[in-house]
């Protein structure tokens, strides 16, 4: 801003020498000439002057060129312009071996003041660039001077900011344990599972200030499914993947890694399994009713996904809500994922649901098993009665004609309890889900003991 003052008083003092010199000067002169030739010859030239149109010339030669001299000094202050270049880079130069140096903005904007054509050719010459030189600066904070080379040396720049205050560290080094991370699962074929990503090595140097190399907590390879050239079953090489550092949080931590990138082998799978389809009813049916039948226009499906998954997954549940039903009817049901799983072969399926009228039957001395019963103990039912239990069975009468006890299971939860007598409640499941169970007894008495 300085220099714009001194560039603007120094233009009004040229202006006003150039007005004494070519003006003033030779007017003042002319006028004495004027009065000299007036002396010798003035009868004749009041009569000149005294006409009208000698005063109009010689008005319109005066403001013509008055005129004509102010514009010419005008424009030289009129041309002056500015331009701004944003976000050029800065360049330093230090010993990047030994010292990591912070602070330093990465790029800066310079405001170019000149005419309109110096600030074109200075943008089209080339340039030293913007500049700072931290040579033989030791560890600590320092300010600097940023420097703008440019050839022109008839226009002025600005750079914003001109100056910084940076932090000097010496660079130190450490070796971490390399993990991955897999990105973009979801853009996976569903039909394929990532097995295994081997990378080309376990452990990488981190390097910058020491402060920051203890917040490293990991280091991990950015395996990019997006990357994969192919989505087939096999094995495929991905070259260049990226390393990133991270702190306990999460949150990346900017060191340098050695080396910034490696080379991963990434098994691709694609397990599978078929499973029958297991219709469930839930709800109660309209009073006196009963499911005769279940059945749907497809027996089984093949599963996709983990081979976790697939191993504990012997059936595929399918749920058919029968709330308030009283006549056959027939549902569109979509399949529901298990956890671990993928993919389905099929996406919807058809359930056929066959009412009957509802009956009922018991079924005599049905064991009572114990669950979950802590290992260091013992139980024992108090009585006969109480190891035993009959079970009602509603259902339709083709079904429950043919059913007996082994095809039902009685039981009592004992989980959390410890030493002495107790009352328990009654549970009871069967093989047939169109069948409903209610134990006769609710509640039976058992004793546990401790092992010996």
């Amino acid at each position: 801003m300085k220099k714009i003052i001194r560039g603007i008083g120094k233009l009004f003092r040229h202006i006003g020498a150039f007005f004494d010199k070519w003006l003033i000067t030779p007017i003042t002169k002319l006028v004495l000439k004027i009065i000299d030739f007036s002396k010798s010859n003035s009868k004749g030239l009041e009569r000149l002057m005294g006409k009208k149109q000698t005063l109009i010339v010689i008005s319109l030669i005066l403001a013509l060129a008055v005129f004509f001299i102010i514009d010419s000094e005008g424009n030289t202050l009129v041309d002056q312009y500015a331009e701004i270049l944003y976000d050029q880079k800065v360049t330093a130069t230090y010993n990047e071996e030994a010292y990591v140096v912070e602070g330093l903005p990465d790029s800066v904007d310079i405001t170019l003041v000149g005419q309109k054509r110096h600030i074109f050719l200075a943008k089209q010459s080339p340039s030293g660039g913007v500049t700072v030189d931290l040579t033989g600066l030791k560890p600590g904070q320092h300010k600097v001077t940023l420097k703008y080379t440019q050839q022109l040396k008839s226009i002025d720049y600005r750079l914003d900011p001109s100056t910084v205050t940076v932090t000097i560290y010496d660079k130190v080094s450490a070796t971490k344990s390399l993990t991955y991370d897999v990105l973009h699962k979801d853009n996976l074929d569903t039909k394929l599972n990532i097995d295994s990503v081997e990378l080309d090595r376990s452990e990488v140097i981190v390097k910058g200030a020491e402060y920051k190399l203890d917040k490293v907590a990991t280091v991990r390879a950015l395996v990019d499914v997006d990357d994969f050239p192919t989505q087939e079953a096999g094995e495929i090489t991905l070259e260049n993947v990226p390393l990133v550092a991270y702190d306990a949080n999460g949150k990346t931590v900017d060191v340098e890694i050695v080396p910034k990138t490696v080379t991963a082998k990434v098994t691709i799978s694609s397990p599978s399994k078929e499973v029958p389809i297991e219709i469930v009813p839930k709800g109660d049916l309209a009073f006196g009713k009963a499911i005769r039948s279940l059945s749907s226009n497809i027996d089984s499906v093949t599963v996709y996904g983990s081979e976790e998954a697939l191993d504990k997954l012997d059936s595929l549940e399918v749920e058919v809500d029968v709330t308030g039903l009283e006549d056959d009817k027939e549902y569109t049901v979509t399949l529901k994922r298990p956890n671990g799983i993928t993919e389905i072969s099929e996406k919807t399926i058809t359930v056929n649901v066959t009412l009957d009228d509802s009956t009922t039957r018991e079924i005599d001395n049905v064991s009572i098993a114990t669950e979950n019963l802590d290992s260091a103990y013992r139980v024992q039912a108090l009585s006969e009665e109480d190891s035993r239990v009959t079970v009602v069975v509603t259902g339709s009468k083709s079904i429950i004609d043919s059913i007996d006890s082994s095809t039902i299971y009685a039981y009592v939860d004992l989980d959390g309890l410890g030493v002495g007598e107790h009352e328990v409640e009654v549970k009871v499941r069967g093989d047939d889900v169109k069948l409903n169970y209610t134990p006769k007894t609710k509640k039976v008495k058992v004793r546990i003991t401790a092992n010996n």
